[in-house]
């Protein structure tokens, strides 16, 4: 997930192309409330800040990561006395692209402290490790989800942490508790970004430092999580919980 680093133009504007109607993988969320999502979804688990010093403890508990009954899987962090958890479901195991658009449709939570992502990780992340897997952050939202964040993390020879390339800005229309699908676009060597019919951000190699390496041209799987506090967003307050991050859909389509 982003963190400090370097930026792209804002590029705010309207979307690329649809991509064609061959869907390589789809999930409505459809079931009886409280049941955990499909087979194809993999639930990380343990506490351990997760790389930004986060608070929360991942679980699979349905109160973190269920269905509601309603067509939407709920992702909710929640405070039992000094315990917050919550929940962080991948693809990892699964599903894999390489090129194609990975779209989901999401209503964001707002509250001090909260961080979501709609994101992708390399699949051999597990062999390389991170950052050389690289990384694909389609929408973070912090706080009261006011502004967009959206960006790569690739591998760089000067940094341990790599190069990231980010673009953010105030959303251009409310985030936090209405429904919008945020998705990307993956070309070789062009990585587009976007929520609705705007575009967010476009990264491709001519973005790279000198001694950075163009990875995105891999397969990549799917990661949606709900972080609470850490060194980004701040630390979450009595008013935070539960805070949920509501999911209608995800579809990935090929090119």
């Amino acid at each position: 997930m982003l963190l400090a680093g370097c930026t792209v133009p804002n590029l705010l504007g309207h979307a690329s192309p649809e991509p064609d109607d061959t869907v390589l993988f789809s999930d409505d969320f459809d079931g009886p409330a409280g049941t955990l999502p499909g087979p194809e979804w993999h639930m990380e688990t343990g506490g351990g800040g997760w790389g930004n010093n986060e608070i929360q403890i991942y679980t699979d508990d349905p109160r973190n990561v269920g269905l509601d009954g309603a067509g939407h899987l709920a992702i909710t962090a929640r405070r039992d006395g000094q315990r917050i958890t919550s929940a962080r479901i991948t693809t990892e195991r699964s599903f894999t692209f390489t090129t194609g658009r990975a779209e989901a449709r999401i209503s964001m939570p707002s509250g001090a402290g909260v961080h979501t992502g709609f994101w992708l990780l390399g699949a051999n992340i597990d062999e390389v490790g991170w950052p050389a897997s690289g990384e694909i952050d389609v929408i973070e939202t912090l706080n009261d989800a006011a502004e967009y964040h959206t960006g790569v993390h690739t591998p760089q020879k000067s940094s341990v942490r790599g190069q990231e390339i980010s673009a953010s800005g105030p959303a251009p229309f409310p985030l936090a508790g209405e429904f919008r699908t945020y998705w990307v676009d993956r070309t070789p060597e062009r990585i587009v970004t976007g929520v609705d019919g705007h575009t967010l951000s476009i990264i491709t190699p001519f973005n790279l430092a000198p001694d950075a390496t163009w990875v995105f041209d891999a397969p990549f799987y799917l990661l949606l999580n709900l972080a609470i506090g850490g060194n980004w967003p701040g630390p979450p307050d009595d008013s935070t919980f539960p805070a949920t991050m509501l999911i209608d859909w995800v579809r990935v389509s090929a090119r």
